[in-house]
């Protein structure tokens, strides 16, 4: 769940850091993140960027799982995936996006995760999706893939990846695999 909140405007890399230095700091669970002023907390989290504002996120999530579930992840991996998202979106700092990413990777719930790439592949390879919300492109691939977890995992993390090498801002399309298909080219 922490990367999840890390992974908000960050480059993986920097996120890696940051986790490293919560393990490093004895900081990488909900107990340990209430305990914790901000002031160190925003410090062990510096690398990834905007570390005050996601330092009181991270205490608000634990606060939240703590209060909701007393710590316990068999409790908030077995808890309605519906309920637990709309709960989820109550907690400061935690949107759409964040909310799916902890209920596929945390909860193992089958949701799929929209992000910034999902929605440049997709809208380069001029797939027609109906409105511009996050729920809309949701919809898009919730009607056209098997609902299945580890599919929809593998699928997030195939499109970041092209996203992070190929369909960038200013995309490599000359290396890109789905070149031939791209309305960009």
């Amino acid at each position: 769940m922490v990367g999840a909140i890390l992974t908000q405007s960050a480059a993986w890399t920097n996120v890696e850091k940051a986790i490293h230095n919560l393990k490093t700091a004895g900081m990488l669970n909900p107990a340990s993140l209430r305990s914790f002023a901000l002031e160190e907390l925003a410090g062990v989290i510096h690398s990834c960027g905007y570390y005050n504002m996601k330092a009181r996120k991270l205490k608000a999530l634990a606060e939240w799982f703590s209060f909701e579930f007393s710590d316990n992840l068999e409790d908030l991996q077995q808890a309605d995936p519906a309920v637990l998202r709309t709960s989820l979106l109550g907690v400061y700092g935690v949107g759409e996006e964040t909310a799916d990413s902890i209920l596929l990777y945390a909860c193992e719930k089958p949701v799929f995760v929209i992000d910034a790439y999902t929605r440049r592949i997709v809208d380069r390879l001029g797939f027609r999706v109906r409105g511009t919300k996050y729920s809309d492109y949701q919809s898009f691939f919730l009607a056209g893939l098997k609902t299945d977890i580890h599919l929809f995992n593998e699928y997030h993390a195939l499109l970041v990846a092209l996203g992070k090498t190929n369909c960038k801002k200013k995309p490599l399309c000359r290396t890109c695999c789905l070149a031939d298909l791209c309305e960009k080219n």
